[in-house]
């Protein structure tokens, strides 16, 4: 079944297959009533004030009662209204026609949904391939790798590969996912399997002391999401290639227990202790398991969406733990529902609980600090930009390190995340002891566009 799950389904012949099908019945109908223009006429009308309807249904509910937290984006709103057209089109020509027509007029129907629904996929870049649709991980458990926890310093790897040491030599050309279960001893948290990226130098008889990234995705989400939506493990491959087998270990855990849940990452009555499990419970088990370096610095918590909302109150609220934060289209706070709502159903009514995971309130209750904060967001997510910039400039004034990006063309989309994500490894990679000198960076904190 593995050829079956790698079947592409942003591009390549499955989307333009779709695609082209429904551009044939589409035609084919058309043709067929050329001798009714009248009722053909009548048909077209239908789609187009089905798509007006769409449009604005759509946009009522992404961007005026903001039903999914966040405004949906002007080409989701427009790709959802060309769906409504095209099944405008084809349920009154089902109704219309008879014969084979009313056969190709029904087919239509189902093919229009599929292309609106991969049309909105691929702008957002949630799924990229069938298997990822059932959360599919082709992965091998970690139980099968023979990791040596005899580490040297960086300095040392990048001497030892100066002389070509049999040490350095013998390493894979390439980075592996590996997927784990990673105890609740601390937590009791109800995580679900983890998914780790080892870059070449992991797998040394003497590996060095690697830096380490947590990172997670949105929600609904998984951990296999992260790599999966995303263009991560192509990015950290290019780097390790550049840099001796060289890479930050990544490791992208469960925060939420389920896709549709909302942890809120935050120690509560209603989903448990995802606070302790992520800050506890998976630091420890990679610090035991993993060749990594301990220290704050040189360990980074990020993520998408949720998941980026995570890492903006999780690093301040632990500074001992996340030196660095790299956040993507965050929430200006945690949400799921109405904050009194948040309050009761996760807090036992103590709304001081709930403040402290406000990610501004933690960059205040724990300043100053000397931590870094790499924010960025869709230029057509406006309100994750507000956000960024909010955000940032609480932490800026409490003794963090700022920079903040938007990404042209995109919204809250894992589009943003890629861009984001290339721009700002080499220079967490430098800062935590991996790259050069010469990375291309900011020297202030001035929101910058990326392309």
């Amino acid at each position: 079944m593995g050829w079956f799950y790698s079947i592409d389904i942003i591009e390549g012949w499955l989307p333009a297959t779709i695609w082209a099908l429904v551009a044939i019945a589409m035609v084919v109908l058309l043709v067929a009533q050329r001798k009714s223009l009248k009722r053909a006429g009548l048909q077209i009308g239908i789609g187009l004030l089905s798509g007006a309807l769409g449009l604005l249904a759509t946009w009522l509910v992404s961007n005026v009662f903001v039903v999914f937290g966040v405004s949906l984006g002007w080409p989701v709103i427009f790709a959802v209204a060309a769906g409504f057209a095209l099944l405008g089109f084809a349920i009154s020509a089902a109704v219309m026609t008879h014969t084979w027509r009313r056969v190709v007029a029904i087919v239509l129907i189902p093919l229009a949904l599929l292309a609106t629904t991969m049309r909105v996929n691929a702008i957002y870049g949630e799924y990229q391939t069938v298997g990822s649709l059932f959360d599919y991980s082709p992965y091998p458990h970690i139980s099968t790798l023979n990791l040596s926890l005899n580490t040297i310093s960086v300095k040392d790897w990048n001497e030892q590969v100066k002389v070509k040491s049999r040490n350095t030599s013998n390493i894979p050309k390439s980075g592996k996912l590996v997927h784990v279960d990673i105890p609740n001893t601390a937590s009791g948290f109800q995580a679900r399997e983890a998914l780790v990226w080892l870059p070449p130098a992991a797998f040394a008889k003497h590996p060095p002391r690697l830096p380490v990234m947590v990172m997670l995705a949105g929600q609904p989400g998984s951990p296999t999401r992260f790599f999966t939506a995303s263009d991560t493990v192509k990015i950290l491959a290019e780097f390790a290639n550049k840099h001796h087998g060289l890479a930050p270990i990544v490791v992208s855990p469960d925060q939420n227990t389920e896709a549709t849940r909302n942890s809120l990452c935050a120690n509560t009555t209603k989903w448990g202790n995802a606070e302790t499990y992520l800050t506890q419970d998976v630091p420890d088990w990679i610090t035991e398991n993993l060749p990594v370096s301990t220290q704050a610095d040189e360990w980074t918590i990020g993520g998408f969406s949720q998941g980026g909302t995570c890492s903006t109150q999780l690093a301040p609220n632990h500074p001992n733990i996340y030196g660095n934060v790299l956040a993507v289209d965050g929430e200006i706070a945690p949400t799921d529902g109405s904050v009194d709502h948040m309050v009761k159903e996760y807090f036992n009514g103590s709304k001081s609980a709930y403040e402290r995971q406000v990610p501004r309130n933690a960059i205040v209750n724990n300043a100053p600090s000397h931590q870094l904060m790499i924010l960025g967001a869709g230029e057509r997510d406006a309100e994750s930009v507000s956000n960024i910039k909010k955000i940032g400039d609480t932490a800026e004034k409490n003794g963090w390190t700022v920079f903040r990006f938007t990404v042209k063309n995109w919204g809250h989309d894992w589009h943003a995340v890629n861009a984001v994500f290339k721009v700002a490894l080499p220079y967490l990679c430098e800062r935590m002891g991996l790259g050069n000198a010469n990375v291309d960076f900011p020297t202030d904190s001035k929101i910058r566009e990326l392309a």
